[in-house]
């Protein structure tokens, strides 16, 4: 293991860890974490790259030599968002009870506050990027001008071929390239920072997220005049009983052209986003209502039929359930009176 801490960025370059040592290694970059194999004598963990100390970012490239399991010890506790891309072989996440595979088109991200399983196979050699908790929730705090009510979460897997988020996984493959090369412009504090913070808002902007359509609005993007009027469609009558027909005519476009448009701009389909507005509208309404109204009436009042299905969507999206919400707001209100 050598490291190297002069300037503004800090060496990496560990080879040959065992399980434990490559467990505590990388705890100290992303946060407590279960790190586990069947074949610990065959580890030959393996981290190159540097740390850029304004924001504390990671990039490099690591392999495990063997096949291993990361599991999130701690949820709440684990520290950083953890990007990885495979160059060779191929990992797959499980979260929520589903499975996605990164191979060297797809990467993945790890999120903190949510509790996920990453099985990585023993020929996957991969570029990782590490950014912590902090820079990103100062970053997006900063870009949206006020604090955040609910944690950042990405959804998990990233198109490294097309789009926005390939654009991202190229600027930051070649830092890392640049990096191998020499370090001296990097080493300088105002450039270093200003590469962290182009990192943490290209990604945010790039990958969706639970702040997306926020962001939109904030940074001026425009949506096409279908989309506009699909998702202004879906905002004024979410209350109602909504099917896909409907939105497909008001928008006066082909059925594969709206869910292209819904994908794009907002990361997921159109009853997916229907799903998503009627949530947070809820969570608003619980939010905001100080009558301590029953749960089940804001959630029939916006068309959840199923009440467990409520619960379980509403956790899913917001990492408590709906009776947490409430006594979480009926506290605050006690305290500020």
């Amino acid at each position: 293991m050598t490291t190297t801490a002069d300037g503004q960025v800090r060496d990496i370059r560990i080879e040959g860890y065992d399980l434990k040592g490559a467990r505590q290694w990388m705890a100290g970059i992303c946060g407590p974490h279960l790190l586990d194999t069947r074949y610990p004598s065959r580890i030959r963990f393996q981290h190159s790259g540097n740390v850029l100390k304004s924001m504390s970012t990671t990039l490099g490239v690591i392999a495990y030599g063997t096949d291993v399991t990361i599991g999130i010890e701690d949820a709440e506790h684990l520290n950083s968002y953890s990007l990885s891309l495979p160059l060779s072989g191929a990992q797959h996440l499980s979260k929520q009870g589903f499975e996605v595979t990164s191979d060297p088109d797809h990467a993945i991200i790890i999120s903190p506050h949510e509790g996920q399983a990453l099985s990585i196979e023993g020929d996957c050699r991969k570029v990782q990027v590490a950014i912590t908790r902090a820079a990103m929730r100062h970053t997006l705090e900063d870009m949206l001008q006020r604090s955040l009510d609910t944690p950042l979460r990405f959804e998990p897997l990233m198109d490294a071929v097309n789009g926005a988020s390939a654009s991202w996984w190229r600027m930051a493959r070649y830092f890392i390239g640049e990096l191998e090369r020499s370090r001296e412009l990097y080493d300088q504090t105002f450039f270093s920072r200003d590469i962290e913070s182009s990192l943490i808002k290209g990604l945010i902007l790039a990958q969706p997220n639970n702040y997306s359509e926020e962001l939109r609005s904030v940074v001026g993007v425009k949506l096409p005049h279908y989309l506009v009027r699909a998702k202004q469609y879906i905002h004024d009558h979410a209350r109602e009983a909504l099917h896909l027909e409907d939105i497909e005519a008001m928008s006066g476009v082909s059925r594969f052209k709206l869910f292209e448009g819904f994908k794009k701009y907002f990361g997921m389909s159109p009853m997916a986003y229907l799903k998503k507005y009627r949530l947070s509208a809820a969570r608003q309404e619980i939010l905001e209502d100080t009558s301590s109204r029953n749960i089940s009436v804001i959630a029939l009042g916006w068309g959840f039929t199923h009440l467990g299905r409520f619960s379980s969507e509403y956790r899913k999206l917001f990492n408590e359930t709906p009776s947490m919400t409430l006594q979480r707001n009926l506290a605050r209100l006690g305290r500020s009176q």
